[in-house]
């Protein structure tokens, strides 16, 4: 049989095996995995390709491909989380769940998810490197502790669960937020729920997310691994102020799900005060004007601005007073303003050690933020939809893929 390269949606052909199969796999007919790490049985059944798998001593076996017509068993370090998966309509890529959670059991250390990002918003460093910090734990002296790339993990048994090196020198190592398999609540505006609540406030059952019927839309699994969008459960994949779904009615696009607010404390953030990394998800120092002048809006009113970033919404984002911040991911901290003619900017917050800002639209100082007839003409600085979303840059493909590129309407 051939092998052919293809945009593959998991979530429409997993299920988990049972019966006649084995338990603690997760099988995905017609598809094949390539990875470096394998070995090649002759087995009789499905189940025992399953055991080779387990007791598998040459490398950390994730996943196996079964050819049940040549009885062929093929073991991998690989599965569809770290690794392009492939059709192949003679066999069947079978996955342990175990390393497909991404969420924690107990103190997490198992957890052998894909998440390298620390409580603070921190790249994590490599574990095989030495740069910035020289690791207590590597991969060669913890194989069993599966120290893959720069993920998250618990190799000396934490009691406060996964954790990194970081990529920042000044921090040498934070915890991770991994969310508990277990809770079906969620901690600040769940944007790490990974619960199983697939119903919104109103009733509406959810619609999945690899699914286009009956709404087309951008949030795709492929397409956004680090967000978690499986099955139908309801996430929080854009910053919005609680967990969503698309709905399997026509007549309702959207709902947001009501998911009850976790018991336990939120997690703590290392703050950054004086400057920022990455987005400035945690920054908490008090600059309250934009980068243009403009005195911010305290975000607990509603006047000149309009909104819902409010810290009822976003009880974990620090929107303490006026303080710039930057609440749903945006490039950067930011506010709204009490100019009644300009609803929000960018801050110019200092970026900690030699970090480069992201690059940034120019939008010309004259446009004129009003439109006549049909809008064919404005060209305004607007860039929240009419229910408080931030509109994505027409050059980018994501989260939505689309034709209305600048190349393709110069003149736009």
């Amino acid at each position: 049989m051939g092998l052919y390269t293809a945009a593959f949606l998991l979530g429409a052909l997993i299920s988990t095996v049972g019966g006649n199969d084995v338990e603690g796999y997760s099988k995905t007919e017609g598809a094949w995995i390539i990875s470096l790490n394998k070995r090649a049985y002759s087995v009789n059944t499905v189940a025992e390709c399953a055991t080779k798998c387990d007791t598998e001593t040459s490398f950390t076996c994730k996943s196996f491909v079964y050819n049940e017509k040549d009885q062929e068993c093929l073991t991998t370090a690989a599965n569809s989380k770290t690794d392009s998966v492939f059709r192949r309509s003679s066999t069947a890529l079978y996955e342990k769940n175990a390393y497909l959670l991404e969420c924690v059991n107990g103190i997490g250390r198992d957890y052998r998810g894909t998440k390298s990002r620390t409580n603070s918003g921190k790249i994590c460093q490599r574990w095989d490197s030495n740069y910035p910090h020289r690791p207590n734990f590597m991969p060669q002296s913890n194989p069993l502790a599966d120290l893959d790339s720069n993920f998250c993990r618990n190799p000396d048994g934490d009691s406060n669960g996964p954790w990194c090196y970081t990529t920042d020198a000044n921090t040498r190592w934070e915890h991770c937020n991994v969310p508990s398999c277990s809770e079906e609540c969620m901690v600040c505006n769940g944007e790490n729920y990974r619960g199983k609540i697939s119903t919104t406030e109103n009733g509406f059952t959810c619609q999945r997310w690899d699914s286009q019927k009956p709404h087309n839309h951008g949030y795709n699994p492929s397409t956004l691994p680090l967000k978690y969008l499986e099955e139908n459960y309801c996430r929080n994949p854009d910053g919005d102020p609680r967990p969503w779904c698309f709905t399997t009615s026509s007549s309702k696009r959207w709902d947001f799900c009501s998911i009850p607010r976790c018991t336990t404390e939120p997690p703590t953030i290392i703050p950054e005060v004086d400057c920022v990394t990455n987005e400035g998800l945690a920054y908490r120092g008090t600059i309250a004007v934009t980068e243009t002048g403009k005195t911010c809006q305290s975000w607990s009113a509603q006047t000149p601005q309009i909104h819902n970033r409010t810290p009822q919404n976003y009880p974990c984002k620090g929107l303490d007073n006026n303080y710039c911040r930057n609440p749903d991911n945006e490039r950067r901290p930011w506010c709204y303003t009490t100019d009644p003619d300009t609803r929000w900017e960018y801050c110019n917050v200092t970026r900690c050690g030699n970090e480069a800002a992201p690059d940034d639209p120019v939008i010309p100082p004259d446009a004129e933020n009003c439109y006549e007839g049909n809008g064919f003409s404005y060209r305004g600085i607007t860039s929240e939809t009419i229910s408080g979303k931030k509109c994505q840059r027409w050059s980018s493909m994501t989260p939505h893929r689309h034709e209305k590129t600048p190349e393709a309407f110069p003149n736009a």
